[in-house]
């Protein structure tokens, strides 16, 4: 497969290209901190979610699209993936801050690699910064998690009743 092609790894096998979905780093990575969306368009909030990762650690696209943007704004290595599929305007996922193996104009499948975290964060150190906006309007970017995913906890042997013993 050439660059950009095919779904990769993550939590959608079998799901469907279309719906799959996995976390950006991990299997299931610790929320530093969560979504607080502004009052108003300029005041205070976390736009976005703050994900436990080191440096070095690959970042995956949560979902099949095209890379908008591979570069860096503020001196942090950014991407942003517009999601096929998702509407109009389409939602754009980014990725701060990442070492970009990618470029713009790049297909991405749910699971393939962005690039890897930079060991130098924004506002934490060892952190993944994940966002989620539809247009200017941002989002909660756990939204694009199926519950299976999010919530799945171990597994758990049940009783068996009323079956006969061999």
């Amino acid at each position: 497969m050439g660059r950009g092609e095919g779904e990769g790894e993550g939590g959608g096998e079998g799901r469907g290209r279309a719906l799959a979905r996995n976390w950006p780093v991990g299997t299931r990575p610790t929320v530093l901190r969560g979504w607080e969306p502004p009052a108003t368009p300029y005041g205070p909030g976390h736009r976005g979610v703050d994900l436990a990762a080191a440096g070095g650690v690959p970042v995956r696209a949560v979902a099949a699209g095209r890379v908008s943007f591979a570069g860096r704004v503020a001196g942090r290595g950014v991407v942003s993936v517009e999601l096929t599929g998702t509407g109009e305007p389409p939602l754009r996922t980014t990725y701060e801050p990442v070492r970009a193996s990618v470029r713009k104009g790049d297909r991405v499948g749910a699971g393939q690699v962005l690039g890897a975290v930079e060991p130098a964060g924004s506002h934490c150190s060892a952190c993944l910064h994940w966002g989620l906006l539809r247009g200017d309007t941002y989002l909660d970017p756990l939204s694009l998690l199926p519950p299976w995913l999010l919530h799945a906890g171990p597994s758990r042997l049940l009783p068996v009743l009323g079956v006969p013993l061999p």
